[in-house]
């Protein structure tokens, strides 16, 4: 309780601060140190790589400008200290050259600092950028999807239904034209379900906790009708993800794994198994098929690179091993927070 009394009105007075106001003095304050153990040193130990120490925090902190003074501080503080520790030239230029390199050199440090600033500002933008394009990539699709699925599979069902209810008419007056109607009912309910089907691969996972495992369901059974090979959905038990950006993720990630495997890999056997907790969330897609490459592809080939850029979105561990019996095994998990 003492040392709360203390060190309360420091906090305060500190918290009321600018930032500009407590960059500066912490500067200053890092000279001040940095200069003094210079001068404790005396000029035969050399501390000039501590100088960077100031600059660089207000490089980061602040600007160039703020850290060309600094740099130029720091000049003026080392000459101090190597004159006042009784460090004597027997030329007064040798002197003067040595505080203009001293400058120089801090100055590297400026313009070094402020590069690798800006190129990590660049990439933090450019990733903000790739998470905001594939956000709104998704949710265009989500639109399109609800938009198929809630007007045109509407007006295809009702024309199905006329149809249906056209072909009965004329099935009771025993017209010949009851046939060609049967053939439109069941075009127009194919392309019924073709569309519903384009919908639910545009919005595959249902925004609720269980909307992964029944996506990955129905991928399941879509990929063995339509890539003519036997792949499984596996749950222990119910899996539920919180986040549904993060599971249509994993489902675009599954479904790129089952196409790989049954378009490159010649899979005939596919097992994918989604295992999920409060806390973590594992899926894993394995089958029988070619394996691995002995080199894989950096190109855009089999979407490694999007399954992979996938997985950094949503800070999973993305893995791709040979299967123990042959094959591959694609794993993806992360830590989720309910």
């Amino acid at each position: 309780m003492h040392a709360d009394a203390i060190l309360s009105p420091f906090v305060s007075f500190f918290s009321q601060q600018s930032r500009t106001w407590l960059v500066w003095t912490i500067a200053l304050l890092l000279v001040a140190v940095v200069g003094t153990l210079d001068y404790e040193t005396g000029y035969e130990v050399s501390v000039v790589l501590l100088y960077s120490v100031p600059i660089v925090f207000m490089v980061w902190f602040a600007d160039r400008i703020s850290a060309v003074f600094i740099a130029l501080l720091c000049a003026i503080v080392w000459w101090w200290a190597d004159e006042a520790s009784g460090h004597h030239y027997t030329q007064e230029w040798y002197q003067i050259w040595e505080t203009i390199v001293r400058l120089v050199y801090f100055l590297l440090f400026v313009v070094g600092g402020t590069t690798l600033k800006s190129r990590l500002e660049l990439l933090e933008h450019s990733q903000h950028l790739e998470h905001e394009l594939i956000r709104i990539s998704e949710r265009e699709q989500q639109r399109i999807g609800r938009d198929l699925h809630d007007g045109i599979c509407q007006y295809f069902a009702a024309i199905g239904c006329a149809a249906g209810s056209l072909k009965r008419n004329l099935g009771k007056q025993n017209l010949p034209q009851a046939t060609r109607a049967g053939e439109i009912e069941e075009l127009i309910m194919k392309g019924v379900a073709q569309t519903r089907g384009l919908a639910r691969g545009l919005f595959p996972v249902e925004n609720d906790a269980s909307g992964l495992q029944s996506a990955l369901e129905e991928l399941a059974t879509s990929s063995s009708r339509l890539l003519n090979l036997h792949c499984t959905f596996e749950c222990d038990r119910p899996a539920p993800i919180f986040d549904n950006a993060s599971a249509t993720h994993l489902y675009r990630i599954a479904q790129e794994s089952v196409s790989n495997a049954g378009r490159h890999g010649k899979a005939r056997n596919v097992a994918i198994h989604l295992s999920a907790n409060p806390t973590e969330v594992s899926l894993s897609i394995t089958d029988d098929g070619g394996g691995l490459p002995a080199e894989l592809p950096r190109s855009k080939g089999l979407g490694l690179g999007i399954m992979r850029y996938r997985a950094r979105v949503i800070d999973a561990h993305f893995e791709i091993t040979p299967a123990p019996t042959g094959g591959t095994v694609v794993r993806c998990f992360f830590a989720q927070d309910k």
